[in-house]
């Protein structure tokens, strides 16, 4: 009985002293991949929508102290210049809830960056499943060149500017830089390939039939 009791404390104990340290760590994260998804395709409710969804996870894991922005860009569109996802995300550098350093600055981010499918994690600090995985989900929303710019206003790029679960189409990148071979772009975290399906490209449906599950890349902006 003593030891039992005494396990049950040891236990507390060292939940005790872990809980603080897992809020430490989440509290300076400044990157992570969307754990959920908003539930609707590409229909982000623009994006406001996709930063609020940020945020509301952020907030969860115990940052959201922080501004946080989704990558996505959108096209020029009704009178409305083109957004550059390179350009919403601040200066950096990020870092997962590990502790581990994605990119130090906007640059490093589109060259030598260190996102990979161990790096690129979730807001819990758990790793997205990626090809081979059972689900795959390692298509995340982008709408962005390479380069983290927009694309020119056709053809559709960005679910219509994320409004759209019908018809449409959007980038996406692989957060674990992995793909069938037959895809030569599958080691893009940005630009591996487009969304597609019987729904019109842009359904949730659509997004997990190619390996997704319309999740987004979220960075810390302060």
């Amino acid at each position: 009985m003593l030891s039992r009791v005494a396990g049950a404390l040891a236990v507390s104990a060292i939940a005790a002293f872990a809980a603080p340290a897992a809020q430490a760590q989440a509290a300076n994260m400044s990157f992570f991949v969307t754990s959920t998804s908003i539930g609707n395709g590409g229909n982000l409710g623009g994006l406001a929508g996709a930063d609020n969804h940020c945020q509301e996870l952020a907030q969860a894991a115990g940052a959201g102290s922080k501004t946080w922005h989704a990558y996505l860009s959108t096209q020029a569109a009704d009178g409305k210049p083109a957004i550059n996802a390179r350009d919403r995300i601040g200066k950096g550098p990020w870092q997962n809830v590990k502790g581990v350093t994605i990119a130090k600055d906007v640059a490093d981010l589109h060259a030598a960056n260190n996102i990979n499918k161990q790096t690129a994690l979730d807001e819990k600090g758990e790793m997205i499943n990626g090809y081979g995985d059972k689900p795959n989900r390692h298509d995340i929303l982008t709408g962005s060149q390479n380069d983290g710019t927009a694309f020119p206003p056709e053809p559709d790029r960005t679910c219509k500017n994320w409004t759209s679960s019908t018809q449409g189409a959007a980038m996406l990148g692989h957060s674990d830089l992995s793909g069938p071979e037959s895809v030569p772009t599958r080691g893009s975290w940005i630009g591996a390939h487009t969304t597609r399906g019987p729904d019109g490209g842009c359904s949730q449906n659509d997004l997990k039939s190619t390996g997704g599950d319309a999740l987004l890349y979220c960075f810390a902006v302060n």
